[in-house]
């Protein structure tokens, strides 16, 4: 980044409430209008040139993609999710370090802005208390998920918010292990969080051979679900949410589609089957499924006494609860998913396409980014992909594509970047951030 914009320590520790001179608008119904500052690039104008390699990715034949943002956050930081105003500034919310002496560095929100009209965000200011995930720009506000709070700022005609957050949701679970919130927003004033699992599969003792299934596990009370809040009352806490569904170890995306108008998100399955034999590493490795899921209220989604295979489309009980694979009885009534992909991809954000600039075969359908895990060890690590689940006769199909590959690099082992966040730009163009090389790359259609 050639320019950096710093605020002072005056500004609060939050730094939401410093105000630059620069022209932005947060994409939000009503939202100002953005001013006539000649920095500001304008969602009207023309898409710039992709790179020759497509920053890297392979892509479907006609499209094409620049990276846009390299390194926007310091090392040791990780990208999380995005969202594009509509005068093309890019919010990324940032997992910051543990230890931090700059706002850059403790993580929060990330904003970028092209100021000289070569497609390449130049200028970054950031603001925020701490690191975080979920983030969703809506009706003039920018809704931002830290580890255990939802936050809301109001925007107004510059880069950054015009004044410190509302609290909408507080003192959420964030003990270690899947503790980032992912949220949606409908169109009545819901508020979708999904709180993790603080455990693989909710053991006496975690992750250990042997170790039993606690019956029934406690952690359902107020994790491994998804609760619903009031995006318009303030400082509310879980127990004055509604819980919405269960059964969820952890869901990283969360979206509502406004084709059905519903709620959807993106499961990770439970790790470390091969600890129980007869399964094994190459059990293990492809399985369970990772699944988009439709979550409707009241639904169960099976753990942790229940996994979705991927290979026979059914629920088996989980060892942990002294089951097999032909013990189905306790998981009769468990959700199925929409679509299902291979063990341990990770999915870890999911976007709706609504937009017109691509063809017709994508709009309504469901973007997701797989940034990758750990547990397919021995076997060669997999995911690292943008997928495309399609709407096909008004259905989100039960099939996947694979849009956008390559981020990894030939070390699959090591990879070189990690997809974790999508957003559509105000001309429809996909916005995908990498989480270790803090890299975001534009994707546009050209024929």
């Amino acid at each position: 980044m050639r320019s950096i914009i710093r605020f002072a320590a005056v500004c609060g520790v939050l730094l939401a409430g410093c105000k630059d001179n620069s022209s932005a608008n947060s994409g939000g119904a009503s939202a100002p209008a953005p001013s006539s500052d000649t920095a500001t690039i304008q969602a009207t104008a023309a898409m710039p040139q992709c790179a020759p390699d497509n920053g890297g990715i392979q892509l479907p034949n006609g499209f094409c993609a620049l990276i846009v943002a390299n390194g926007f956050a310091p090392e040791g930081t990780n990208a999380r999710h995005l969202q594009v105003a509509a005068d093309g500034t890019i919010y990324a919310s940032v997992q910051g370090k543990n230890k931090a002496e700059t706002p850059a560095e403790h993580g929060g929100v990330a904003a970028m802005r092209d100021t000289n009209g070569d497609g390449k965000m130049d200028t970054t200011a950031w603001f925020g208390p701490e690191g975080g995930t979920g983030l969703v720009l809506k009706g003039g506000y920018l809704y931002f998920g830290t580890n255990n709070a939802i936050l809301r700022y109001r925007m107004g005609d510059a880069m950054l918010p015009v004044s410190g957050p509302d609290t909408l949701v507080q003192g959420l679970p964030s003990t270690p292990g899947h503790s980032s919130k992912s949220f949606a927003l409908g169109n009545n004033n819901e508020l979708w969080v999904d709180i993790g699992s603080p455990s693989n599969i909710c053991q006496v003792k975690d992750r250990t051979a042997g170790s039993p299934g606690k019956d029934p596990c406690p952690e359902l009370e107020n994790r491994a679900g998804i609760w619903q809040f009031d995006a318009n009352k303030l400082h509310q806490t879980e127990a004055q949410g509604t819980r919405w569904a269960t059964g969820i170890r952890n869901a990283v995306g969360v979206a509502f589609n406004p084709t059905d108008n519903t709620l959807y998100a993106t499961q990770h399955g439970r790790d470390q089957l091969n600890l129980w034999p007869p399964y094994t590493a190459q059990d293990n490795a492809e399985r369970p499924a990772e699944e988009l899921i439709r979550v409707t209220k009241g639904a169960d989604f099976g753990w942790p006494y229940c996994w979705y295979d991927n290979q026979t489309k059914k629920f088996p009980l989980s060892p942990e609860y002294a089951g097999t694979s032909k013990d189905a009885s306790r998981c009769a009534d468990k959700q199925a998913p929409v679509t299902a992909f291979p063990g341990h991809w990770a999915p870890n954000d999911l976007l709706f396409y609504n937009a017109q600039q691509f063809p017709e075969h994508y709009r309504g359908g469901a973007f997701i980014a797989f940034h990758g895990s750990w547990n397919r060890a021995p076997l060669p690590q997999a995911g690292f992909r943008v997928a495309f689940v399609p709407l096909v006769n008004g259905q989100l199909s039960s099939s996947y594509e694979t849009f956008a590959d390559g981020f990894a690099g030939p070390d699959l082992n090591n990879a070189k970047n990690r997809p974790v966040g999508l957003a559509v730009g105000p001309d429809g163009s996909l916005y995908i951030a990498a989480s270790n090389s803090r890299v975001i790359w534009r994707v546009m259609y050209k024929g």
